[in-house]
């Protein structure tokens, strides 16, 4: 069986189960669609399939759950949260854009530039994280977990998916995150993913990539306010 088909296959309903129920979680078809769609099986019919259950699966405010299982929503833990969504899961969020991104028409839609407005209200600047994508698939670092793959938020692809989908540099959010790219930009023109210095070079073409695709971009409409972000923020005593 060839890579294509076998993810072809993995795309197939969910197969995770709790206590005899289905439970639906969206990464289970994102990674096998994601490689699909990053080799030019986007538009495939089996593949688009995949795309439409993602859609049947996104919350009314534009984010994807952590799963659902017996129609309750799956626990979100605080480094995941999203600002404007109650029950939204940044890392199935994450992984869903990413799929969209990479579709010749789909990147451009209406439900990915939601999910891409409700990531840009992520108020946050984690410059040890920069690249950390790169490195996971260039096979420098480890994928640690299945839900928590994407938990550390990583400004690089946030500007690579804002390339893709169509975020211009008018949006202040974009704009303030291009400036904190480029001033961690060393002396020698390159990025540096400190964990993996290796990947330095790696790193530096994909953000000149995507910071080329930011000026070639001409359509695009604010939506979120800016939120100062805090994964476990501290509650008011009651007494």
């Amino acid at each position: 069986m060839s890579i294509s088909s076998l993810a072809l296959f993995l795309l197939g309903p969910p197969r995770i189960e709790r206590d005899g129920q289905p439970i639906r979680v969206p990464l289970q078809t994102t990674f096998p669609l994601r490689g699909l769609a990053a080799c030019g099986y986007a538009t495939d019919p089996r593949a688009e399939r995949a795309y439409e259950w993602l859609l049947a699966q996104r919350l009314p405010d534009g984010a994807w759950p952590s799963g659902m299982a017996a129609g309750v929503y799956g626990y979100v833990g605080g480094y995941r949260r999203l600002a404007h969504s109650r029950w939204g899961c940044r890392s199935n969020t994450t992984g869903a854009l990413i799929c969209f991104a990479l579709h010749p028409e789909r990147r451009t839609s209406a439900e990915a530039r939601r999910a891409l407005n409700l990531l840009l209200g992520r108020e946050t600047r984690e410059a040890h994280t920069l690249g950390y994508e790169v490195a996971l698939l260039a096979g420098a670092e480890a994928p640690r977990g299945f839900i928590t793959f994407f938990a550390r938020f990583n400004l690089a692809l946030i500007l690579d998916l804002c390339s893709r989908i169509g975020a211009t540099q008018d949006d202040p959010r974009v704009a303030d995150l291009l400036a904190f790219v480029l001033s961690l930009r060393g002396e020698y023109g390159l990025w540096q993913y400190l964990p993996r210095p290796q990947i330095s070079r790696c790193l530096t073409l994909d953000l000149m990539r995507s910071i080329s695709r930011l000026d070639e971009n001409v359509d695009w409409v604010e939506m979120e306010p800016r939120t100062p972000f805090k994964p476990y923020p501290k509650r008011e005593r009651r007494f």
